[in-house]
């Protein structure tokens, strides 16, 4: 992990917390936004000029106890505290523990044997960097009237969300479903540190600025369990539950449960299990 990106986390998260959330007065009008650095500081703890050297990239070996005493002082949750933890352990470690590269991508045989079993319930395999990869007839015959497929997608689901014109339209919960797709990218991004096939990918999407805002801010949730509301051309109002399995290091099978109460009990099997 680039040293700058741990630096790039703390300087976004300290602008995105307001003093009344950790109990200090908001005083007056500040000319910067969220937290001032001697107050991050005070509350974990640590010095001002320490806390700007991490800031800065100057120093790169910070205790477990100065990040567990940040990642307090920051109001972090488990999902933040985890990637927080991730990013500090990638300074350490970017050259002696190597990952896999730029992304091969291979669809096994094995593994489009898996999502086709899983019909009627709708699956696809997704890329490192959200490219659509594989899918069984259920998640096409669901996916292709909004857009997909479209040339505009561009076979990738980060892009479709936030290039293609009819997705905010599609999509009831869009910006839950841009939160899941910047998320998914930034997770990738601090397992993936030499794949460099990542940074055209975000230099294209940061022309559109929802994403930009979003990549910028360090968005970090749990986004392997979550729910989209879809205005559906054929089937109308559509409730769908995402479940994220990762049968690879490079792929993952996302399996879209179509308003669950109306599923038969075998296709829930398959996911529950």
């Amino acid at each position: 992990m680039s040293r700058s990106e741990f630096a790039e986390f703390l300087i976004a998260r300290r602008a995105q917390l307001q003093p009344e959330e950790v109990g200090l007065p908001s005083g007056r009008r500040r000319r910067t936004p969220g937290l001032r650095r001697e107050e991050v500081a005070a509350l974990a703890g640590v010095s001002a000029d320490y806390l700007a050297r991490l800031e800065q990239g100057r120093d790169t070996n910070p205790s477990t106890s100065v990040l567990g005493a940040l990642a307090d002082a920051l109001r972090l949750n488990e999902v933040e505290r985890h990637h927080f933890g991730r990013l500090a352990l990638g300074m350490e470690q970017k050259e002696t523990c190597p990952t896999a590269g730029q992304a091969g991508e291979q669809v096994s045989e094995t593994l489009r044997a898996v999502i086709d079993s899983m019909h009627p319930t709708p699956a696809f395999v997704l890329g490192r960097w959200m490219d659509l990869l594989a899918w069984n007839p259920s998640w096409r015959d669901f996916a292709e009237p909004l857009g997909l497929f479209d040339e505009s997608a561009g076979g990738n689901f980060a892009n479709y969300l936030f290039a293609h014109p009819d997705a905010q339209r599609y999509f009831s919960n869009w910006s839950d479903a841009a939160d899941i797709a910047a998320s998914a990218l930034r997770n990738a991004q601090t397992r993936f540190t030499d794949d460099r096939s990542l940074e055209a990918r975000i230099t294209a999407l940061q022309r559109y600025g929802e994403f930009d805002r979003r990549w910028r801010e360090h968005r970090v949730i749990d986004h392997r369990s979550r729910v989209l509301l879809i205005e559906h051309p054929l089937r109308g109002h559509v409730e769908v539950e995402i479940e994220t399995l990762d049968p690879a290091a490079d792929l993952s099978i996302q399996v879209w449960l179509v308003d669950r109460r109306k599923v038969q009990a075998p296709g829930l099997r398959l996911v529950n299990e």
